[in-house]
Formats: C-alpha cells, sequence, structure tokens
C-alpha cells in the first residue's frame, strides 16, 4: 500500500502518489476466491521484503509470469486457516485497512519469520546495525537534507558519517565493494546471550558502532542503508547453518524404515569438461558479435557505447543496482536514453540463438567478464585524463 520505488524518487513537486487498494469488501462478500488470489498476489509482488525473500531461497520461481506464486498461495492459505477473511466481514473493515493488514502485518511477519529461521545470526545483526545507524549520533541521513519530508524505506536511505559536509559525492556500488575490503575482518565475540542463552554476541553494540565508523571511512560516500548492511556483516564472522536431515537412519536410532541417501558426486565428469570448454569457446564468438552489434546500433560513437556498456552492466549483469532511475541518476544521463538504450540492448539479445542451456550459462558469463573489463578500461582512462 506504498508509492512505487520510482515515484519516491521524483521530485516532491512531480511526485503524484495513486495508492490502489483492491476491492476487498466486494470480493469477500461474494466469495470471489480468484479475485482474491489476484490482489493477494499484487500485494507480494510488490512487497519491499520479497527481494529479501528471493534471496533466502525460499521463494521459488520458474519464468517471469509464475514469480511469486508460490508465497501467494502460501499467504492465502494462511489467511483461510486464520479465518481472517470471515473477520475482516465481521469487523466491518475498510479496504484500505483490510489492505494495510495484509500488506504491513500479515505478509511481514510471515516473511521475517523465515529470514529469521533460515538466517538468525545475519536477521539479527542487520537490525542491529539499521538501529544504530538511526539512533547514534555519530551517523546522519543524507537523502532528506534538502527534504525533510522526502518518505522513503529504510532500505534506501542513505546515510554517512555526522562529520561530512551534506554535499559528500557518492560513490558507485562496486567501488565501495572494493574499497571496504580494507577494513580488517572483526574477530567474534562468544559470549552467550538471551533469555535461554543459546545465541553469541557475536560482537557488542560498541564494536559494532565502531566497526560501522571504519566502514564508512573506507568506502568515503554515504550508501544505502542495504549496501551498508551488506558491506559491515562481510567483514563480521556470520554463521547461518540451516540443518536438514538427509541421511542416517536405521536400526540404531529406532528408525528402521528411514531412507538412507548418498551424497552426490558433484565433480565434473570428462564429458561434462569437454562440454563445458566447447560452451565456453562458442560463448566468446557470440559476446564479440553482440558487443560489436551493439558498437554498431550508435554508429561506433565511443561516448555512446560506453554508456550503452553502463546501462547493461547496471540493468541486467548485476544484481541489486537499483532501479531505472536510479541507474540513470547514477550515470547522469536521462531515464527515457536509459529506456532506450536498454530496447536496443533487448532487441539485440533476442536475436541471439544458444543450442543448450549450457551455453548460455557461459555467454552470460563470458559477457560479465567482457563487460567489466570495457568499464575497467574506461574508468583507468578517465583517471589518467
Amino acid at each position: 500500500m506504498s508509492a512505487t520505488k520510482e515515484q519516491q524518487l521524483l521530485p516532491k513537486s512531480v511526485q503524484t502518489r495513486q495508492i490502489k487498494v483492491g476491492k476487498w469488501n466486494e470480493s469477500l462478500k461474494k466469495s470471489d476466491v480468484n479475485q482474491i488470489w489476484t490482489e493477494l498476489h499484487r500485494i507480494v509482488s510488490s512487497h519491499p521484503l520479497v527481494r529479501a525473500s528471493k534471496r533466502a531461497g525460499f521463494l521459488v520461481e520458474e519464468g517471469r509470469h509464475n514469480a511469486y506464486t508460490d508465497l501467494t498461495q502460501e499467504l492465502f492459505v494462511a489467511l483461510l486457516g486464520k479465518e481472517r477473511f470471515a473477520h475482516y466481514i465481521d469487523t466491518g473493515m475498510t479496504d484500505a485497512e483490510v489492505e494495510a493488514e495484509i500488506s504491513q502485518i500479515e505478509l511481514t511477519n510471515m516473511l521475517t519469520a523465515e529470514l529469521r529461521k533460515r538466517y538468525p545470526e545475519s536477521y539479527r545483526l542487520a537490525r542491529r546495525v539499521s538501529t544504530l545507524i538511526q539512533t547514534g549520533k555519530t551517523f546522519k541521513r543524507f537523502d532528506n537534507i534538502n527534504s525533510p519530508d522526502v518518505h522513503r524505506r529504510l532500505a534506501d536511505r542513505l546515510y554517512g558519517l555526522a562529520e561530512w559536509k551534506n554535499e559528500k559525492t557518492r560513490r558507485n556500488v562496486q567501488e565501495m565493494e572494493e574499497r571496504v575490503k580494507i577494513v580488517s575482518f572483526q574477530s567474534r565475540d562468544t559470549r552467550m546471550v538471551g533469555c535461554t542463552g543459546d545465541a553469541q554476541i557475536v560482537i557488542s553494540n560498541v564494536e559494532l558502532e565502531k566497526l560501522i565508523v571504519r566502514v564508512f571511512k573506507a568506502i568515503d560516500s554515504p550508501v544505502d542503508v542495504r549496501s551498508l548492511r551488506s558491506f559491515v556483516m562481510s567483514r563480521l564472522p556470520i554463521m547461518d547453518i540451516y540443518l536438514v536431515p538427509v541421511g542416517g537412519g536405521g536400526s540404531d536410532n529406532g528408525e528402521e524404515d528411514k531412507m538412507e541417501f548418498d551424497f552426490a558426486d558433484t565433480r565434473e565428469n570428462p564429458e561434462e569438461n569437454v562440454l563445458r570448454r566447447e560452451g565456453e569457446l562458442t560463448a566468446a564468438s557470440f559476446v564479440d558479435d553482440f558487443l560489436n552489434n551493439l558498437n554498431k546500433s550508435v554508429r561506433g560513437k565511443t561516448k555512446q557505447y560506453n554508456r550503452m556498456i553502463n546501462v547493461l552492466w547496471y540493468c541486467y549483469l548485476i544484481s541489486d543496482s537499483g532501479t531505472q532511475l536510479e541507474v540513470a541518476e547514477m550515470l547522469g544521463v536521462s531515464d527515457s536514453l536509459v529506456s532506450d538504450y536498454r530496447k536496443r540492448i533487448e532487441a539485440n539479445l533476442q536475436q541471439l540463438s544458444f543450442n543448450g542451456v549450457n551455453e548460455a550459462r557461459q555467454f552470460e558469463k563470458a559477457l560479465r567478464r567482457a563487460v567489466r573489463e570495457i568499464i575497467a578500461v574506461e574508468k583507468a582512462e578517465k583517471v589518467s585524463v
């Protein structure tokens, strides 16, 4: 029940929020299961924690049209089992109130519970980092300096050191990832905490704040909360172990009927080795042709070609690069230009033809290496100038 990410990035003077609310009372009173499921799918698809769920590995997707289907079905069954649909009708809740409860309470609780179960230390430390940067006097928010009333969800807010000037230049994420590697790895605090004494501290709040400061000084740039949490946690010895029973059994533990499993040998066999090498060679030729076609589409103009390569990198080859508006702002170009370049890139991608999944995967790997090298050369040339 919030504006889209693109709308939030617009200046307030041109920002127009159109919050869509489903016709819940009408659908529930008619017991229109299909419409209810459609509205739930819409909520799931636009929920900010869904991206975190995808990274956690419990959101299964197969193709663009089936995205979030399993999670929608799980939410539907949970609401039905708790008799929430009947509660909404009995209490006379408005459509907006129903939408808010499902999105902000029911779905959020479902997602956070799963994240907490699968990644307990990561989840706990991510929340501690978020709390410290919001409450600590050492840090300040940078994305609302000129517009104090700007509304943006926590993961997208920009924070930095309070001592920095308001006009502090922001670096790109790839450069910050390299810079943060100079921060020393934090040793693990093994003291046990919690009401049951079954969780380790990992790092105290005092030391965690010091670590955040060291990270900020290393990257020397304001950064969004999502990336900051990733940078800080990359310097911590986090152990998230998700145990799944895959073997054992037998008469020793009283489970005679339990099936035994042998671990599969995942090493590459000679045939797979040959196929992989052939795929790499074929993919390399595809990459050269693909990049040549992109160059031709801008008539060989170096500046335009470099921009297109950057659009290819940020919009297609790396994850969590942000929206199209954010990429346009990062590259210093208009959103319409980025959109035009994306159309050209996709048109050239559609012309490719692979003999199998292996070739496609090798093409992606080879393309990522080639584009990374081009961007590195471009940056080196700018520095030398």
